[in-house]
């Protein structure tokens, strides 16, 4: 067996879309994506399961209803399920996703035009 490590910056170099997460890594029925994020995502939530964002590269937004979280490089947030939210990147933003394999990026927000392929890995 080959072990072989994963790294970030190849990976990134892989894409340049937006809110178009690619799988690097499953643990279980966990996958690790990669995101390049930039503007405004839709207002959606998961009813199913939480969700983690970890800032990689610049600075995120996460928008609630009644607040917001903002997370610079190294940091991180878990959004509750069923936790309705709007992720914002005034600037290019690289993110590390953790997600249940399957969870489609819009959440409950199917209809909309950021919906990203499924299972897309690099």
């Amino acid at each position: 067996m080959e072990y072989t490590s994963i790294n970030f910056i190849e990976k990134f170099s892989k894409f340049t879309e937006h809110w178009s997460p690619k799988i690097i890594a499953q643990l279980n029925d966990y996958h690790f994506k990669l995101a390049k994020v930039q503007g405004e995502f839709v207002w959606h939530n998961h009813p199913e399961t939480d969700e983690v964002f970890l800032v990689i590269k610049g600075q995120l937004d996460i928008l609630f209803p009644d607040g917001k979280v903002t997370l610079s490089e190294g940091e991180m947030f878990v959004v509750p399920k069923g936790m309705e939210h709007k992720p914002v990147a005034n600037k290019e933003c690289h993110i590390l996703l953790v997600e249940p394999a399957g969870l489609v990026n819009t959440g409950s927000a199917t209809d909309s035009e950021l919906t990203a392929p499924n299972d897309v890995w690099i």
